[in-house]
């Protein structure tokens, strides 16, 4: 890893129910990691890594961030919390990009707006947001959802498969839209 300096990361959250969600609502998320890209969701750039799950709601689990429902909020921000784990268990990247559909999300995470509900998640994202822009330059950014931005779109198939409980299709055999 220590040649890639500048990475972007892509994240996306899915819910299988967001009204009246609960702790027992799946929810899952999924990030990728490019390097090489040029922004424009064309595809260009490389994958180095992708990463998916569900959003966990019960205190007593391992992986627990803080979510007390599954619901799309939470598994966006999930999504920006592991981009943020993954950046701080990686040597030499000097500048990351997290590149999400949820402005609400990455307005929390970066501490512009503040959370009325899970605020626990909120907060640990927070946190893992200032420790973060404090080793590397980090900035957020917004990209339209299901516009047929392909990494944008390839976090999306990500975070909805994990949401139920699937395998994502390998990247060789899945086209942008196929969730």
């Amino acid at each position: 890893m220590s040649e890639i300096r500048s990475v972007h990361i892509y994240v996306d959250g899915s819910c299988s129910e967001n009204r009246n969600v609960t702790a027992e609502t799946r929810a899952g998320w999924g990030l990728c990691v490019i390097v090489n890209d040029g922004g424009a969701g064309n595809g260009k750039g490389h994958l180095f890594t992708e990463l998916y799950g569900e959003v966990i709601t019960n205190q007593d689990e391992g992986g627990h961030l803080g979510a007390e429902v599954g619901s799309n909020n939470t598994a966006e921000l999930s999504a920006i919390a592991h981009a943020l784990r993954w950046i701080l268990g990686e040597s030499g990247v000097e500048s990351a990009t997290i590149r999400g559909d949820s402005n609400y999300a990455l307005n929390i995470a970066s501490g512009l707006w503040t959370a009325k509900a899970n605020q626990a998640l909120a907060g640990r994202v927070r946190d893992l947001w200032d420790e973060v822009s404090g080793i590397v330059d980090l900035v957020g950014e917004h990209v339209p959802a299901h516009r047929g931005h392909r990494w944008n779109e390839r976090a999306d198939h990500l975070a909805f498969r994990a949401m139920q409980g699937e395998s994502p299709l390998p990247l060789q055999f899945w086209k942008p839209g196929q969730r």
